[in-house]
């Protein structure tokens, strides 16, 4: 049952046995302003910008932008979006090469994907073509064909090779042979 404001209520009064209806005004007291809504939170990782293609679109040539795309249509040429990240939706069926940089598959892509930070294939994705990425993921379902390339982050470096570069940096500066190098990085190994 709904509730009427106070302002819209109606009341009925009857004066000395006649029908006479009355609107009652609420006195300026009565009359609570409405509360400004609160701002809702959003995540870090939110961006407001991101542009739709549907199932029943088709896009033939080159496709580039400079925010974030969901594509469900049909896409036959090449996508370019370097800085922002591409999301193949389920219906989403593209014949191109993708570079972007994250991409997350759930539809069927044919063509090389370059993902300079992510690629991540859902369970319902078909990718047949070659992936260059820095970290991947391929959930149980998905079905993949084509080679890898796992790129180094920028900046970083592993331990454990640059021990091993060392090693071999001193074992070559020492003009020692290839044999004394080897045990030499094995015996860095074990520290």
């Amino acid at each position: 049952m709904w509730k009427a404001r106070p302002e819209e209520k109606l009341a009925t009064s009857t004066n000395s046995g006649s029908n006479v209806n009355s609107v009652a005004v609420p006195s300026p007291a009565a009359v609570v302003p409405p509360r400004p809504a609160a701002p809702v939170p959003r995540p870090e990782n939110f961006r407001a910008e991101m542009a739709h293609i549907g199932k029943s679109v088709l896009i033939k040539g080159e496709l580039s932008g400079s925010e974030d795309l969901y594509l469900d249509g049909e896409v036959e040429g090449s996508v370019e979006l370097k800085q922002h990240s591409l999301t193949i939706g389920p219906h989403g069926q593209v014949r191109a090469n993708i570079h972007a940089r994250e991409v997350v598959v759930h539809g069927k892509v044919d063509g090389n994907v370059s993902g300079d930070e992510r690629v991540e294939l859902k369970k319902s994705a078909v990718l047949t073509g070659d992936i260059a990425t820095q970290r991947i993921m391929i959930e149980d379902g998905a079905f993949f064909k084509g080679a890898i390339d796992l790129k180094k982050e920028s900046g970083r470096t592993d331990i454990h090779e640059a021990r091993r570069e060392s090693a071999m940096s001193a074992a070559a500066g020492m003009g020692s042979s290839r044999s004394d190098a080897q045990s030499s990085l094995a015996d860095s190994k074990k520290y």
